[in-house]
């Protein structure tokens, strides 16, 4: 099986899903932040539900720094746990503290927040400060390994694979185009192969159909019709 161009992968990615981006709901760094951290094993669908309402009370981190967790966690609870909730004040309390209310525009910073982790923080320098980089999630972890861009069993060695594959202007964008096949197409448990613009050039297609193909040629080399004149006498 012939290797594919990953330029080739990328480029295909590009012409499905030309308009891929945020599906999450907001407008400055503050709301990317609070958004991004409910959307952890929540759907962006759930997340744009109870985000007005949050937005609407605490418009900015120096305002929800002095929210309690009592007030916060009825109107995210449907996006899952009570850390979240916990974690979003004792961000915004520690950007209050330390970085005079705005949201920092570093890795470094953003990781030290309560409830950061490297994808949250990727997401947010992307998305709200325009900085190059590549945010894995489930979505983008699973895609780039079936397709072939990646060979990789954890998400930072996704990340670093795909930040050399890519160039580094098309960060943000391959982020989403990722997510978005991932989400229509490629989905986790039946992934839509049949429709996908990207089954000729996709690894785990690749795969499926050679080992099929190699199926098919045992099932007839196994079931070829007895010659005449040479069954067995009784």
């Amino acid at each position: 099986m012939p290797p594919v161009s990953k330029k080739a992968i990328l480029a295909a990615l590009e012409q499905a899903y030309p308009d891929a981006g945020p599906e999450l709901h907001f407008t400055n760094p503050y709301e990317t932040l609070v958004a991004t951290i409910l959307s952890a094993q929540c759907t962006d669908k759930q997340v744009n539900k109870v985000t007005p309402a949050v937005f609407a009370r605490w418009p900015d981190a120096t305002a929800m720094a002095g929210a309690s967790l009592d007030e916060l966690f009825p109107l995210v609870k449907s996006c899952g746990f009570r850390t979240k909730a916990s974690n979003i004040i004792a961000a915004c309390r520690q950007i209050v503290e330390k970085h005079g209310g705005q949201v920092p525009d570093t890795l470094e910073a953003l990781t030290a927040l309560p409830g950061v982790g490297r994808k949250t923080a990727n997401v947010v320098l992307a998305n709200a400060f325009g900085v190059p980089a590549f945010a894995v999630d489930t979505h983008v972890f699973r895609v780039s390994n079936r397709l072939g861009l990646v060979d990789a069993e954890t998400v930072e060695e996704a990340e670093q694979q795909l930040m050399k594959c890519t160039p580094k202007s098309d960060w943000c964008r391959a982020h989403h185009w990722l997510i978005w096949h991932g989400r229509r197409v490629c989905k986790a448990q039946r992934p839509l192969c049949g429709e996908c613009p990207l089954a000729s050039l996709c690894r785990y297609n690749r795969l499926l159909q050679r080992d099929a193909e190699a199926a098919e040629r045992v099932n007839r080399s196994t079931h070829r019709p007895t010659p005449k004149g040479t069954a067995a006498e009784g």
